[in-house]
């Protein structure tokens, strides 16, 4: 018993047990729906609630992993998508986040929790960590409240968005196939690009990969004061993915060859994801029963709404309005909803890493928008 107890409580087992299990949950199909990777943070939370840590570190670096690999991977189609998409893609970060701080605000007023744990909230339904420091500030003494929220949120905030980008194509009847064959004809690939990605050794792609991470890292930490004594930085996810994208698509720099073969960002790509969930899953899941048991279970339906309500409306205007192709469409919900997991789930649905390119253009309104309510909600609440 003892021996089995000392293996457990070894970060490196941990990791790889709770992969194991995680893909094996994600794997089941209930009428062609299954959680595909979110699977493993079901199984994380649930080895959290049983008291299984393992370092901060191993969830960073599977979140750089991820947002840098699709940095690279929609490099090269990136700013010609954001062309012709940069209103559509600007006004949809900006009205997923508005109607999630909409939600919050009518939490707050009908039911009579505090700001500071609404905010809390709609950051756990957004999975937005740079939100959850921007209310934190603001809270002041009642910072733990925000924290609280975040963690009841969190899960759903995740599982729901992933569930959302299968359910629909179902829902709306969309042939899969042809919607993939249209978007590829409207995203044509640079062949000069193309073709440099095959000839790049591995060697060499690891270390523009390497160099792209780190340049992404100090972006990410600059600072950048905003109205109300808040501050916004790109952060982890942010400056690497931002810098993924520029390598991508500018494939040399000089004479210098710096991009990254495709197989080695998918192997990065979802080693990643399962690297952060397992993080994250683990942090989330430590104290969530007690915390449901003391705070009650309405709050849990709260962060739903506010999971929902954003990415219907979104989901609707991106739709009718904007009139974006479907897979445009969800690319720019996992963004708005600044939703890590769900992109890798859209990726697998849509059968192409095009996909990637809306979310990276959305991702970057949302952040600041987020950053934004947290802050405005929390004082004028």
């Amino acid at each position: 018993m003892a021996f089995l107890t000392n293996l457990l409580n070894n970060p490196l087992m941990i990791i790889f047990l709770v992969g194991a299990l995680g893909y094996l949950v994600g794997s089941i199909s209930i009428k062609g729906i299954s959680l595909g990777t979110a699977g493993v943070l079901l199984v994380a939370l649930v080895f959290g609630h049983f008291g299984f840590t393992i370092n901060s570190s191993v969830r960073n670096i599977g979140l750089v992993l991820f947002v840098c690999s699709v940095g690279f991977i929609a490099g090269p189609k990136f700013f010609r998508n954001m062309k012709q998409n940069f209103k559509s893609y600007c006004l949809l970060g900006f009205v997923i986040i508005l109607m999630g701080g909409v939600s919050a605000v009518l939490v707050t007023l009908i039911s009579g929790i505090p700001a500071e744990l609404a905010v809390g909230l709609l950051n756990g339904a957004l999975t937005s960590t740079p939100g959850l420091a921007a209310a934190q500030e603001a809270a002041g003494d009642l910072a733990t409240l925000a924290t609280t929220g975040y963690a009841i949120a969190y899960p759903f905030g995740i599982i729901g968005v992933v569930l959302f980008v299968q359910l629909m194509p179902r829902i709306l009847k969309v042939d899969i196939t042809k919607e993939r064959a249209n978007f590829a004809a409207a995203n044509v690939v640079n062949d000069r690009k193309a073709a440099a990605s095959k000839k790049t050794d591995d060697s060499a792609g690891f270390m523009a990969f390497c160099a792209a991470v780190v340049l992404g890292l100090l972006l990410g930490s600059v600072k950048i004061p905003l109205p109300g004594g808040a501050v916004f930085s790109l952060g982890t996810t942010g400056g690497p993915l931002i810098m993924g994208l520029v390598f991508g698509h500018f494939a040399k720099v000089g004479s210098v060859d710096i991009t990254v073969p495709t197989p080695v960002l998918k192997t990065f790509r979802e080693l990643g994801l399962v690297l952060f969930l397992i993080g994250a899953g683990l942090d989330g899941g430590a104290g969530f029963v007690e915390t449901l048991k003391t705070e009650g279970v309405m709050l849990f339906v709260y962060g739903a709404v506010m999971t929902l309500l954003p990415m219907i409306v979104g989901f609707l205007v991106a739709a009718k309005v904007l009139k974006l192709s479907i897979f445009n469409n969800l690319g720019s919900i996992t963004g708005g909803m600044t939703s890590t997991p769900a992109l890798g789930t859209l990726i697998q649905v849509a059968g192409t890493d095009d996909v990637a390119s809306a979310y990276a253009a959305t991702y970057p309104i949302a952040l600041v928008c987020v950053v934004l309510v947290s802050q405005f909600i929390v004082l004028l609440f």
